[in-house]
C-alpha cells in the first residue's frame, strides 16, 4: 500500500479487478509490485504515476479520494481494461465508503468480538481485550492505541469523523443506515451480503495471506461494499480492515501482527455468521451504525487524565486526550487526521478543538475544561458543534478528588469491566517496579500491584513515539511507588500497556508515556547494586531467591539486575497455546499447512491429558476439516469446501479467546 497514493472506494477497486480477463488477473500481484516502484507526482487533486517512458497513469481524487473507476485513467493501448488501472488502485489506501475517510488498516475489530467497526457500532467494545502474550498490538491497526483510529470500533475516540462532517457540513444524529431499524431479522438482502462475505472471507482463509493476494482482496471488498449498501456498516468495515491487514503482512509491513489479522478474521466471520439468526439488540449490535449519535449533555466540569498519541498504518496520526467529570465518566477529545508520527508528537500542542478555549491537548491533559451545550457520544467523545462553549478550569491531580476515585475501586474489578467492553479497557493502577523481563517483542516492566504481578509493555512500539525508550528508564525505578493509567492486553497472565504514570521524584507531576521524555537525571537514587536492594524503603516483595540474588514475588522472577528470562506462571504453562498457535498458523499459511501438520494427533492428546478436553477436540476437528478433500467416483479431487474450514477454524478461535479471557480475569485476581 503505498502511502503516496490517494485512498480508493473499495467499489471502484473491486470493479476494476473483476473487469480484468482471467490471464491479467494472475499478473495482477506483479503489475503492483512493478507499479508501486514508479515515481508519483501529485499535482493538486490529480496523482501521476510514470508507468513507463511513454505512458502515464493518472487517478483523479477530488477531496483525496477517488471514487469512480473513471476517475482512474491510464494512457496506454489497453486501457480501459488494462492492468495498471486495477494495480493502481490495489496499492493505494482503502477509503471508507460512506465519508471517504480512509478505514484504518490495522486494528480492524476487537478480539473480543463486539465490532461494529476498522464503521461504527454502538455494540460495546473492549479494545483493551485485544493483544497477545507476545507484545501489545500495534493499532493496527487498526490501531497506537490499540484500535485507535479503528472505524470498526464504537468506542475509538480517535476515529476521524466529525459531527459537523466534511467540510463543515451539519451530518444527522444518530443512526442514518438502512439497516439500522429495530426489525426482528435480517432482511434477505442483508442475509445475502453476509454469505457473500462468508464467502470471500473463507476463501481468504483457505489460502492464507501467502496466497490471499489482490484478486482474493478485491473479492472481499466487493463483499464488504455490498454489506455497506444493504445496511450492514459493521461487517463492511471489519471487511475492509481485513483486507488492509492482509496488505500489511504481505508487504513486510513492521507494524503487522499476526494476532491482530486473526482477531478481525475472527470478528468477520463471527458477525456475519450470526447476523441471519440474530433478532433485537443482538441484530442492531452486529448491524451496527454508520455514525455515532451525540446527545445533548448540558454543562460538564472536566478533570484532565492524559494525553495518547494516535499513529495508525493507514496514514492518519494525532492526539487523544482523555478526561473525567466528577462522576469518574472518562470523555475524550481527539485530533486526528492524516499525517505521519510528526503530526501525532505536534497535534499534542494544538488548541482542542472545542468552543473557543485556547488550551492545547498537552495543558488539557493536566488542566480542566468548564464545558456548557456539551454534546457527547456513547463511547464518552465529545462532541464540536457549534453550541458548544468551553473554557479553562482548574485541573486535579492523580491522588486528589475527583482523579484520586479512579484509583480507589479494586484491580479485579476494572479488569472485568474492562473485559465486559466498558471504561475504553482503561485501568487505573496503583504499582511498585520490580524488575524486567525479557520477551520476544522487547522487555517489558515487572510490577506489583496490590499483590498481583503485572507485566507492563509499550502500548505503542512505534519508534518515534517516547514508550520503548520511557519504559527503558522506568525500569530504573524499582521500588519506587507509582502510579499509572494502562490499557488491558488479553493474556493468560496480568498484563497492560502502559500510558501514563506519576514522575517519579516530583510529587503531583505526571508523564504522559507517548509523548513526554523522561531522562536519566529525572530518575531517583539507583535502587539496586549488583543485583541488590540498597534504596531505603525500596519494595521487593519476600518470595524465593531468584538467579540474580534478589527475592521475588511468588510466580514469575522479579530480577532487580539486567533483564533476564522469566520463569512461567501457572497460567503460562497453559497447553492452550498449542491450539492457538494452528489458529494463527491458519491465517498465515491457509488450509494447507494444516493439513500437512504431522502433530495434531500429539498435540490434541496432550490437551486431553491437561484437561482441556474440548480445545483437543476442536484441534481435531480444525486439522480434520484443513484435510477433508473427497474424491468423485473417478478418483478426482473434489473442490474443498472452504466454509467447512472456516467454521471449524472459528470455532477454536472463538474458544480461544474465551479461555484467554478467564485466565486474564483469574491472574488480575478476579472470579472466573
Amino acid at each position: 500500500m503505498s502511502p503516496h497514493l490517494p485512498a480508493v472506494a473499495p467499489a471502484v477497486t473491486a470493479e476494476l479487478v473483476a473487469a480484468l480477463p482471467p490471464r491479467l488477473r494472475k499478473r495482477l500481484d506483479g503489475g503492483i509490485a512493478k507499479l508501486s516502484a514508479r515515481p508519483v507526482v501529485r499535482d493538486g487533486d490529480v496523482v501521476r504515476i510514470a508507468v513507463d517512458d511513454d505512458t502515464a497513469l493518472e487517478l483523479h481524487a477530488p477531496g483525496g479520494t477517488v471514487t469512480t473507476a473513471e476517475a482512474i485513467r491510464c494512457g496506454c493501448l489497453l486501457a480501459p481494461a488494462c492492468l495498471h488501472r486495477a494495480a493502481a488502485a490495489s496499492a493505494a489506501p482503502i477509503a471508507d465508503g460512506d465519508t471517504g475517510h480512509e478505514a484504518d488498516p490495522v486494528t480492524g475489530a476487537d478480539r473480543d468480538g463486539s465490532t461494529g467497526p476498522l464503521g461504527s457500532t454502538d455494540a460495546p467494545a473492549a479494545p483493551a481485550a485485544s493483544g497477545s502474550p507476545d507484545g501489545p498490538a500495534r493499532p493496527s491497526a487498526p490501531d497506537r492505541p490499540d484500535g485507535c483510529g479503528d472505524p470498526t470500533r464504537p468506542d475509538d475516540p480517535t476515529r476521524p469523523d466529525d459531527p459537523t462532517g466534511p467540510g463543515g457540513r451539519t451530518l444527522p444524529e444518530g443512526p442514518h443506515d438502512p439497516g439500522a431499524t429495530a426489525d426482528p431479522r435480517a432482511t434477505a438482502e442483508q442475509c445475502a451480503a453476509a454469505e457473500a462475505v462468508l464467502g470471500a472471507a473463507a476463501a481468504v482463509l483457505d489460502t492464507g495471506t501467502d496466497g490471499a493476494g489482490a484478486v482474493a482482496q478485491a473479492e472481499l471488498l466487493r463483499a464488504a461494499h455490498a454489506a455497506r449498501l444493504t445496511g450492514l456498516p459493521r461487517t463492511a468495515a471489519t471487511a475492509v480492515a481485513v483486507v488492509n491487514g492482509l496488505r500489511a503482512a504481505r508487504s513486510a509491513d513492521p507494524a503487522y501482527r499476526l494476532a491482530d489479522l486473526a482477531g478481525r478474521l475472527r470478528d468477520l466471520l463471527t458477525t456475519a455468521h450470526r447476523l441471519p439468526y440474530a433478532t433485537g439488540t443482538e441484530l442492531a449490535d452486529l448491524r451496527g451504525t454508520a455514525r455515532r449519535a451525540y446527545t445533548p449533555e448540558g454543562s460538564l466540569r472536566l478533570y484532565g487524565l492524559f494525553c495518547e498519541p494516535v499513529v495508525t498504518a493507514s496514514g492518519y496520526a494525532g492526539a487523544v486526550t482523555w478526561t473525567t467529570d466528577a462522576e469518574g465518566r472518562l470523555h475524550t477529545v481527539s485530533d486526528v487526521a492524516p499525517g505521519g508520527p510528526a503530526r501525532a508528537t505536534g497535534a499534542a500542542d494544538r488548541a482542542v478543538r472545542l468552543g473557543d478555549t485556547a488550551l492545547t491537548h498537552r495543558r488539557l491533559s493536566r488542566e480542566g475544561l468548564a464545558v456548557s451545550g456539551a454534546t457527547v457520544s456513547a463511547d464518552g467523545r465529545l462532541g464540536a458543534g457549534s453550541g458548544v462553549r468551553a473554557v479553562r478550569a482548574r485541573g486535579a491531580g492523580w491522588h486528589e478528588d475527583p482523579l484520586d476515585r479512579l484509583w480507589a475501586v479494586p484491580v479485579a474489578e476494572q479488569v472485568a469491566s474492562a473485559l465486559a467492553g466498558e471504561r475504553h479497557g482503561l485501568l487505573f493502577l496503583g504499582l511498585t517496579v520490580v524488575g524486567t523481563v525479557r520477551e520476544a517483542a522487547g522487555d517489558c516492566l515487572l510490577a506489583d500491584c496490590g499483590g498481583v504481578t503485572v507485566r507492563l509493555t509499550v502500548a505503542d512500539d512505534h519508534p518515534d513515539l517516547a514508550y520503548r525508550e520511557n519504559l527503558r528508564l522506568l525500569a530504573e525505578t524499582r521500588g519506587t511507588p507509582l502510579r499509572a493509567v494502562a490499557r488491558l492486553v488479553t493474556a493468560s497472565h496480568a498484563r497492560a500497556g502502559l500510558l501514563a504514570v506519576t514522575h517519579p521524584t516530583e510529587a503531583g507531576t505526571r508523564l504522559d508515556l507517548g509523548l513526554d521524555r523522561l531522562q536519566r537525571a529525572d530518575l531517583p537514587p539507583s535502587a539496586t547494586t549488583n543485583g541488590t536492594t540498597t534504596q531505603p524503603g525500596s519494595f521487593l516483595p519476600a518470595g524465593p531467591t531468584t538467579q540474580a540474588g534478589a527475592t521475588a514475588p511468588d510466580g514469575p522472577t522479579a530480577p532487580v539486575g539486567p533483564a533476564a528470562t522469566v520463569p512461567r506462571t501457572v497460567a503460562d504453562q497453559s497447553p492452550l497455546h498449542l491450539l492457538r498457535r494452528r489458529v494463527h498458523q491458519a491465517v498465515s499459511g491457509g488450509r494447507r499447512m494444516l493439513a500437512l501438520d504431522r502433530d495434531a494427533a500429539a498435540e490434541a492428546r496432550h490437551l486431553r491429558r491437561q484437561g482441556l478436553a474440548t480445545a483437543a477436540d476442536l484441534l481435531d476437528r480444525l486439522h480434520a476439516a484443513a484435510a477433508d478433500r473427497g474424491r468423485d467416483p473417478f478418483g478426482r479431487l473434489l473442490p474443498v469446501d472452504t466454509g467447512h474450514f472456516a467454521r471449524s477454524w472459528l470455532a477454536a478461535a472463538v474458544y480461544a479467546d474465551e479461555v484467554d479471557r478467564a485466565l486474564c480475569t483469574a491472574a488480575w485476581g478476579g472470579e472466573v
